[in-house]
């Protein structure tokens, strides 16, 4: 058993300013250092035209290519490396797990991925040019899962990564998404609009418990919407179904149970149980495979209340985002836990 911990940052400014701080936070740490070895394969995995980046960028959110342009400043990179490495554009993705229930009153999530990649940072954040919004960072702009001051909230579901095309990947658009949209209707049509680089689902529910989610892939979108909704790893939809990977049995499966555990009411703690806690079966420990438990996170849109877990079996450390974003600040600094796995987490040396 490892002790982790993920680091809580807060900003607020314009997006140039919050741009800077992140790349400041970032340089010279261990992660950065790994960002930068990724740096040299990744150039060689996919091309990118800054010219065509920017204009998609600015398409769906244009205060993002500010903090970027932030980001090259406070990490003394050119822009055109951070685009390349950050801006979600023609990006790779690894495969990777992930559940999520939605019903009225919470959206509710595990985030199953490879400790190698984590960025382990929590982001209470405000720009000035967008909503703020409070959630895990992936790849610096991007965000894992996370609700914004509207109280929509939103996480995303590997499916497949063949057949890529031009187009963001899932972290970046899920971060446009929580920038932009009210509700689950803007964030649907955002979706329908987006190009996308590889295939995943979207899940999302807001503060009128509109839940939905979007299958999504470089050749389609499909929807559903309801207000007690689960979500897994495959498509669904008769439309996608070619889409989705030869192996299918442990998706499927973890989707039933997770449908089973919607027959009985449910509050934002008992769902953040359910899927923190190893007595039920939705926290995973394949963290070799690409779909071990990292976090799970519970978001309440009517009350602004988040409850976040690091690492299995712990008790939520609850944050009040709505009192934030009115001034109040916050003195969290260190969501600890404990993972089951010997494998590093690079970003453990980010102070």
């Amino acid at each position: 058993m490892q002790s982790i911990f993920v680091n809580v940052k807060q900003g607020r400014g314009t997006s140039y300013e919050l741009g800077h701080m992140l790349g400041k936070w970032h340089k010279g740490t261990i992660l950065y250092e790994s960002h930068k070895r990724r740096r040299k394969k990744s150039l060689r995995s996919y091309p990118i035209q800054i010219k065509e980046a920017r204009k998609r960028v600015e398409e769906f959110a244009p205060h993002i290519w500010e903090e970027l342009e932030g980001i090259s400043d406070g990490m003394d990179w050119t822009l055109e490396d951070v685009v390349h490495e950050y801006s979600g554009y023609q990006g790779e993705w690894k495969k990777s797990g992930c559940s999520a229930l939605m019903a009225e009153g919470f959206y509710a999530r595990n985030y199953d991925y490879h400790p190698k990649t984590y960025d382990g940072r929590f982001l209470l954040w405000q720009p000035s040019e967008a909503y703020a919004s409070i959630g895990f960072a992936q790849r610096l702009i991007g965000r894992m899962d996370g609700m914004n001051e509207k109280g929509l909230s939103i996480g995303y579901h590997f499916v497949h990564r063949k057949k890529a095309g031009d187009g963001f990947i899932c972290c970046s658009i899920a971060r446009f998404i929580l920038d932009t949209c009210q509700t689950t209707e803007e964030a649907v049509e955002l979706l329908r609009n987006i190009p996308h680089r590889h295939s995943f689902n979207y899940t999302m529910n807001d503060k009128n418990d509109r839940a939905a989610i979007v299958e999504a892939s470089p050749r389609g979108v499909n929807v559903s919407y309801g207000r007690s909704l689960a979500c897994s790893n495959h498509f669904r939809s008769r439309e996608l179904q070619d889409e989705n990977r030869r192996h299918l049995v442990e998706s499927k499966e973890r989707l039933e149970k997770l449908e089973e555990a919607l027959e009985n009411p449910l509050t934002p703690y008992r769902a953040f149980e359910l899927f923190n806690h190893t007595d039920y079966p939705f926290f995973k420990r394949d963290y070799r495979n690409w779909a071990g438990t990292i976090h799970s996170s519970v978001y309440a849109p009517k009350t602004g209340r988040v409850y976040i877990g690091v690492g299995e079996n712990r008790r939520p450390v609850v944050f009040s985002f709505y009192n934030w974003i009115k001034g109040q600040k916050n003195v969290i600094t260190k969501i600890k836990g404990e993972v089951d796995t010997n494998l590093d987490f690079p970003h453990l040396s980010i102070l």
